[in-house]
């Protein structure tokens, strides 16, 4: 599993291999535990939700045990989106929250999410002190102070009835396709556009257990861009495994990425007078064009490292409303407290509905540049990515750059990696500057 339990996103593995059941109970008491520590006015209060993989009814139920034999009550919320099991979280004034999902993976993996009290994710701290705690010996509740188990059949409608209420224009009129990965979302996607007033044609929304992410969702937009056509709908919504991504496609079947639907989202959000300190965040990863469009619009932007919890942190140290990646991941805090795509995608909707305007046209605002990514393997990779070799190859690609491209250098946080990403004008252009500097760190790394 790594030297770290916990990466940026929770703990992933391959089911029953990486991420055992075994694993999944110790983590879940471990959990149960550290925060009775915290708060010993009450038994803690969990709510558990999974997506729909095989392997997620194996470690829902290892997890429930681990949460109730250290004295957790546990609301069971069955197959949810990972954004709806934060707001339960919330909702439900829970101290805990778990999603048992990896996300855009393959179905041979699977993961445990968690969030605390709020449906924040949980802080670095937290997670080191479940962490240390999985080996630590400690004395087990009996009798009347071992957690129960409720199955909470309400929460798919206390969350869509939430997302309703966060739209800022009826959807009449605007018809959709949407590719719920054959995931969390398959019921709640569709099921929330359609009472927001959308015309809907659902594809991949009939998991199985075995074909999540299978040649589909937002990793893979071909059956989309397809659908979209074929149905001459409006735009097509993509959402991943657990749904707190969101992709979109036009009418005409071009890609919409999740800086072009922060740069929609913030625009629309300046207007309404919402957009706190005109101000949107987003990771060092987002494209050079997202930053010409909203200095255009005259809207600010703060980068964060790479990760939607870096992202969260920032929002949430400076009170802003609107922040994501590259990826998918859109965050609006006066709705969510994590990457909710159901409702980024209601949001960019709504826009379309008021403005009369097509997605291409809204999208439009801001132009892509062509970005080149290359991930260099290095034996050391501090040396690969700050030796002065290096740094001078980057000081004369900016410069031949200008304010037109720019490179952004960094070592992998996991891989013996340096990554190594050109933005320029042209693609001939990236490519070959980013193989420029890809060769000295090779030489040096």
């Amino acid at each position: 599993m790594g030297r770290r339990l916990f990466g940026t996103d929770g703990i992933r593995g391959r089911a029953n291999a990486d991420l055992t059941p075994e694993l999944a109970m110790s983590v879940g008491a471990a959990a149960a535990r550290i925060l009775a520590e915290r708060d010993r006015s009450h038994p803690p209060l969990a709510v558990v939700g999974r997506d729909p993989r095989a392997s997620g009814e194996m470690l829902e139920a290892a997890v429930v045990a681990g949460l109730t034999s250290a004295g957790a009550r546990v609301e069971r919320v069955g197959v949810l989106p990972t954004p709806a099991v934060a707001f339960l979280v919330g909702d439900l004034d829970a101290d805990i929250g778990v999603m048992l999902s990896a996300s855009h993976n393959p179905m041979p993996d699977n993961g445990i999410k968690l969030f605390a009290a709020g449906g924040h994710k949980l802080a670095d701290d937290i997670e080191d002190d479940i962490e240390a705690s999985l080996t630590v010996a400690w004395t087990r509740p009996v009798g009347e102070r071992i957690g129960r188990v409720d199955e909470r059949a309400d929460g798919l409608d206390r969350y869509i009835a939430h997302l309703a209420g966060s739209v800022p224009h009826r959807l009449d009129g605007v018809r959709v396709v949407v590719d719920c990965s054959n995931g969390a979302a398959s019921v709640a996607a569709p099921d929330a556009y359609r009472r927001a007033g959308a015309e809907v044609i659902p594809i991949f929304c009939t998991p199985d257990g075995l074909n999540i992410n299978d040649g589909c969702g937002s990793s893979h937009l071909d059956g989309l861009r397809k659908a979209v056509v074929e149905h001459r709908a409006d735009l097509g919504i993509a959402h991943d495994g657990d749904a707190d991504r969101c992709y979109a496609v036009t009418a005409d079947g071009d890609d919409v990425d999740g800086d072009q639907i922060m740069a929609i989202l913030a625009l629309a959000m300046r207007d309404a007078g919402t957009l706190t300190g005109g101000t949107l965040v987003a990771t060092v990863m987002s494209n050079l064009g997202l930053r010409l469009a909203m200095a255009d619009a005259g809207i600010a932007m703060i980068e964060t490292k790479v990760g939607d919890r870096y992202v969260l942190e920032e929002l949430r140290r400076r009170g802003l409303a609107l922040g994501g990646e590259q990826s998918g991941h859109i965050v609006l805090p006066a709705y969510a407290t994590t990457g909710d795509g159901l409702l980024t995608a209601l949001h960019v909707m709504a826009r379309m509905a008021a403005t009369g305007r097509s997605l291409g046209d809204l999208a439009s605002v801001m132009t892509r540049l062509p970005q080149v990514l290359i991930n260099v393997t290095v034996r050391d990779r501090a040396a690969g990515a700050q030796a002065g070799e290096v740094a001078d190859a980057v000081k004369a690609v900016e410069a031949e750059l200008g304010g037109t491209g720019r490179v952004l250098l960094r070592p992998s946080g996991t891989e013996p990696l340096v990554r190594v990403m050109v933005e320029a004008e042209n693609l001939d252009t990236a490519r070959e500057a980013a193989e420029r500097i890809a060769a000295v760190v090779r030489s040096v790394g």
